[in-house]
């Protein structure tokens, strides 16, 4: 399996653990309090919309409510007036007259409800982009230590999954829930208006059927999340079968791995028929619950005929207004839990939006002057954990246009130091100085902005390979980015894909070689022409020829600016103008490289060793 397709496979499965875990989290909101706080600033970001078009849509709501509730007082009506009138005699006049009446409200209804659906939609459109792009806005400004502490996959499920999540919300669910409250409002007083006793009785089994519903939803509901877990780990299988699918080969492990397969297809479809069968019981318990309102309802409704106290009319719309009367307590009760995940979804987007950067400008920061290349470390401390120091007391000076080596085994600090060149962390303690300006008195844009990084898993972004090199510049033109990649023989390979520059590629360039996506990094920082140099490891996986190929343009790339070389071949090292051994984030030696063959220490020993594995 390729290194590619081993951070693959992580990806997935810590995107796959993220989602296990927000599971998790969803079920254990259903026993929460609910947060009010939380509800009004997830809602402060309707405010620039409401006053322009809130009034509108509640004007359409209470007109749609209106219609509505009104057709079954007309049915009766119709029955009672027009149909069986106290008289014996039959009005089809009336009876015409109400039906069209009816017919005009249903029209209304429906326009209203036409124009609630479409600007209630706009708004949550435009709430979900706004609340969205904060999010992703914040996210680009939070530092590296922020993304060491998290998976990919769980900042993704923030943007994607959590902002989704609230859009059912803005678009239909809180409209939805003050219909369906003005409905049950509305439905309450004509009842209680037409037959108080009538009311009452009917009345009597909410409660039944609000303690069913509130209870059967919640054993339900986890018996989902069990199913959503199951499926979430044979996704997580899948995924890792596919990617390590040549491993799985090489090693015969069809057999077993198809075992393991089943095992978990198997659990996931056990638990998805008990899940299944608990939902099925759902509707009939439900409609038992209702239908003891319809045996109250028509029992005492024709005790009450028989008595004289209403007549079948009444009964009619009473019936009617019952059957609309247990369909929005149904919604609500679904309702509730859907704010319960959006709630779920919110406190972790809002959890983002409050992490403060750990490296941020200083109110009085000033923008950096164009770079000479001076830099100077003095006495800096560095830790990425309280208590275990990365860098312990590093002083170096660095004159403008040096190119530096920084040597030494994993973990001995070096790529530590060019994260703090470009400020991706702040120091415990000590001074870095760039031509004499602290980092920490200058803007991280006008910084960094003059600063290229080339590192060894080169990122390549969906799109051109036009597009991808102007990114170290977006004004430069065809002719400066094909420039850029001539100088570094990139340009010979270009030309012979399919649409040369134009010629589209996904995200990390899957179909690029890693010595190709190499040579474009190399092109994208010789296009933005940084004042200081970075390459990271930058020649690792590029094979002994292209290496070769590229010496000469690496010469022309760090020509004339302060630059900084991680990496272990020799034949990158060598030529630098000095090198630095870093032991354990210590400077053991520095010199060039001559003077350190020469004393037989620690950088020596490196060479040695290097050429005893060829």
């Amino acid at each position: 399996m390729s290194v590619d397709d081993k951070q693959k496979v992580a990806d997935t499965s810590a995107s796959v653990r993220v989602e296990e875990r927000f599971i998790y989290q969803d079920d254990e909101l259903i026993d929460k309090a609910f947060n009010w706080g939380q509800f009004s600033r997830l809602f402060s970001y309707m405010k620039p919309y409401a006053r322009q078009l809130l009034p509108f849509i509640l004007l359409m709501m209470v007109l749609g409510t209106v219609t509505k509730l009104a057709v079954p007082l007309i049915t009766g009506m119709a029955i009672d007036r027009a149909i069986q009138p106290a008289n014996g005699i039959p009005s089809l006049k009336l009876l015409y007259g109400l039906t069209a009446l009816a017919l005009v409200l249903y029209l209304i209804q429906w326009a209203a409800n036409a124009y609630r659906i479409k600007y209630t939609n706009i708004i949550g459109q435009r709430v979900i982009y706004d609340l969205r792009s904060d999010l992703f806005s914040h996210i680009q400004r939070l530092s590296f230590s922020f993304f060491d502490k998290r998976p990919a996959g769980s900042v993704l499920v923030r943007v994607t999954n959590d902002v989704n999540s609230l859009q059912d919300l803005f678009t239909n669910g809180a409209v939805n829930v003050m219909i369906d409250c003005v409905q049950l409002l509305g439905i309450v007083i004509i009842l209680l208006f037409i037959n108080w006793k009538l009311g009452l009785a009917v009345m009597l089994t909410v409660p039944i059927m609000f303690f069913v519903s509130t209870k059967l939803r919640k054993v339900i509901r986890r018996s989902w999340q069990e199913v959503r877990m199951k499926n979430s780990r044979i996704n997580s299988h899948l995924n890792e079968s596919i990617q390590g699918i040549r491993v799985t080969q090489a090693y015969t492990q069809e057999k077993q791995n198809m075992k393991y397969f089943d095992n978990m297809n198997l659990s996931s479809k056990q638990s998805w028929d008990k899940a299944s069968a608990m939902n099925q019981m759902f509707g009939p318990l439900i409609e038992v619950t209702g239908g003891l309102g319809s045996v109250i309802l028509f029992g005492f409704g024709t005790m009450l005929i028989a008595s004289g106290e209403i007549e079948i009319g009444i009964l009619v719309a009473f019936a009617n207004y019952v059957s609309n009367f247990w369909d929005p307590i149904n919604r609500l009760g679904n309702m509730y839990n859907q704010l319960l995940v959006a709630m779920a979804s919110s406190e972790r987007i809002f959890e983002f939006m409050d992490e403060e950067p750990s490296v941020a400008d200083k109110p009085d920061a000033r923008p950096m002057p164009r770079i000479r290349g001076d830099i100077v470390f003095k006495d800096v401390v560095f830790e990425y954990e309280p208590g275990r120091p990365a860098l312990k007391g590093i002083n170096l000076n660095v004159q403008a246009g040096q190119s530096i080596a920084l040597v030494g085994h994993t973990g001995s600090g070096k790529s530590t130091i060019i994260n703090l060149i470009s400020r991706f962390y702040d120091i415990k303690s000590g001074q870095i100085t760039i031509d004499g300006q602290d980092l920490r008195d200058v803007t991280l844009e006008s910084l960094r902005s003059q600063i290229s990084i080339v590192l060894q898993d080169t990122f390549i972004f969906s799109g051109t390979i036009r597009d991808n090199i102007r990114f170290g510049r977006l004004d430069a033109t065809d002719e400066e980015v094909e420039a850029a990649a001539k100088a570094v023989h990139a340009h010979v390979f270009i030309e012979k894909l399919a649409k040369g520059y134009d010629t589209e590629v996904e995200e990390r360039g899957n179909v690029l070689s890693m010595g190709q996506r190499q040579l474009l990094s190399f092109a994208r920082a010789l296009l933005a022409d940084p004042r200081i140099l970075i390459l990271d490891e930058a020649t690792a996986s590029i094979d002994t020829e292209t290496e070769l190929r590229i010496q000469e343009a690496l010469k022309v790339l760090l020509q004339g600016r302060t630059s900084f070389i991680v990496a272990h071949r020799l034949s990158t090292i060598r030529h630098a103008d000095h090198i630095v051994v870093l032991d354990h984030g210590e400077i053991k030696e520095e010199g060039t490289h001559e003077q350190l063959i020469q004393r037989k220490g620690v950088y020596n020993g490196l060479i040695e060793a290097q050429f005893r594995f060829l």
